[in-house]
């Protein structure tokens, strides 16, 4: 009988990986949004005038799998659409004050998550493994601050 390998270091991500993203989910449930939502919130603020094409080539998902995001933001008051001046057939996103407050909402549970995510390790450690992932994000072509499951959304 063949001994079992101990798991690898790209598993225990991958495990890790999934177990932090459900219990995202979860957390940011509690504010009627999905991780989809709440990335892009995240992303509107980080690029405010951005039109919905290039938001969407950002993230790596069609436009038109973006469309229903903003929809479903626009319409609880935290996204808005407004003609691009310099191209009257497209949309520039902004948040709306509301979409300010609900952001920060989502900062404090990010907060948290991360606390309990992290909690087994000390600040240097924290520190490290930042460090350690960031490099391997670069390195595999991932663009930062960007979750990989945008590509993958159902429109």
């Amino acid at each position: 009988m063949t001994a079992l390998r101990e798991p690898g270091a790209a598993f225990l991500l991958a495990q890790l990986g999934a177990h932090a993203a459900r219990r995202f989910a979860d957390r940011v449930a509690e504010l009627d949004l999905t991780p989809p939502q709440a990335g892009l919130l995240r992303a509107v603020a980080a690029r405010p005038g951005q039109s919905q094409q290039a938001l969407a080539a950002h993230l790596g998902t069609p436009p038109t799998r973006l469309v229903a995001l903003v929809d479903g933001l626009e319409e609880r008051g935290a996204v808005e659409r407004r003609r691009n001046p310099g191209d009257r057939r497209l949309y520039a996103l902004y948040l709306t004050p509301a979409g300010e407050e609900l952001l920060a909402a989502v900062g404090r549970v990010a907060a948290a998550h991360e606390e309990a995510m992290l909690a087994a390790l000390d600040d240097e450690e924290r520190t490290q493994l930042r460090t350690l992932l960031g490099r391997l994000v670069t390195d595999q072509g991932l663009t930062a601050g960007v979750h990989p499951g945008y590509r993958t959304l159902r429109g």
